[in-house]
């Protein structure tokens, strides 16, 4: 059985992705809005409503709009805005959360897509709340380095200007943003990171297309923890899952290029690596990840792959 699947806001960077996805996807029929009716909205409510899963790669309230436009029970929205990913009423579609996850996923009609940011920070802090290791109250502080390409149409554009004089020379170096520390993604990193508030965090976008990495600092003593320790909870939370990868003491030192990690290495998939650096007294904490794979329209499909009872690597 082919499944029918719609991308409303089908041009923009993750719509792209997710087309490419889609397109290798065997059991799945793509619907497509003809180029001069994207704006229509009786056009996108009748695919929206014709669709068994629709993914919504619009800004907060054109998503909320295009729910609206949703008059059955039977349609499956994905959502990849920041519209709805703290909302009781919508599943957040990552699976590696919790063991009941993915039924939620699973049975669930109104599914957010994580942020990009958001995942990798999640899948540090979760495990070890949840284990009791890292108190709910800690303050935290992260950083992440991403690709320009989480940045939209418009960063893309400016960071690929390669005729002479066109590329600002200020985009070869490394860029902190959000530094008024509310990145939009902050919510969500509390709600689903269990945490007591939020964290101090500040990403940091480079001249790399794609491509994501978030590190957390952790004082081991002042926590009474020791890399091993948080390893075997990583190992224990991320025993069954298929696109996590967790590794030890020795292979996260053989995972540095001369003794740089580099975060491109899982471009093009949709895995994440779970590294613990640093020494007996101090800890990093880092998750790796391709910011337009498991960051953003891998993670939608393996979402629906999920919530189609399909396999769940399929097409990826």
């Amino acid at each position: 059985m082919a499944y029918k699947v719609f991308v409303d806001g089908q041009s923009g960077t993750t719509g792209l992705r997710l087309l490419d996805y889609l397109k290798k996807h065997p059991d799945v029929d793509i619907l497509y809005i003809d180029e001069d009716k994207r704006r229509d909205v009786k056009e996108r409510a009748r695919l929206l409503n014709a669709a068994d899963v629709a993914f919504l790669c619009l800004p907060d309230e054109a998503s909320k709009e295009a729910v609206g436009l949703v008059n059955n029970d039977t349609t499956c929205v994905i959502d990849a805005s920041t519209a709805f990913r703290t909302d009781d009423d919508w599943v957040y579609g990552l699976p590696e959360l919790t063991g009941e996850q993915r039924s939620h996923i699973r049975h669930h009609k109104r599914i957010a897509n994580p942020g990009c940011h958001a995942t990798a920070f999640i899948l540090l802090v979760r495990p070890l709340v949840d284990a009791g290791l890292l108190p709910a109250e800690f303050p935290l502080c992260a950083y992440s380095l991403t690709g320009y390409s989480g940045g939209g149409k418009n960063m893309i554009a400016d960071y690929q200007k390669e005729e002479k004089g066109q590329r600002a020379s200020k985009l070869d170096s490394p860029r902190p943003y959000a530094l008024g520390l509310k990145h939009k993604h902050l919510p969500e990193m509390r709600t689903h990171g269990h945490l007591a508030a939020e964290p101090i965090f500040t990403p940091i976008v480079g001249a790399n297309l794609q491509g994501l990495s978030v590190q957390i600092p952790l004082p081991l003593k002042q926590l009474d923890l020791s890399p091993e320790v948080i390893i075997k909870a990583y190992q224990k939370h991320y025993a069954n899952e298929p696109f996590i990868r967790v590794a030890t003491s020795q292979e996260s030192s053989n995972n540095m290029d001369g003794g740089y990690l580099d975060i491109q290495h899982n471009n093009g998939t949709n895995e994440v690596d779970i590294l613990v650096c640093g020494n007996e007294e101090q800890a990093l904490l880092v998750a790796r990840l391709d910011n337009l794979g498991k960051g953003a329209a891998g993670a939608a499909i393996q979402s629906m792959n999920i919530h189609l009872g399909l396999n769940e690597n399929t097409a990826l």
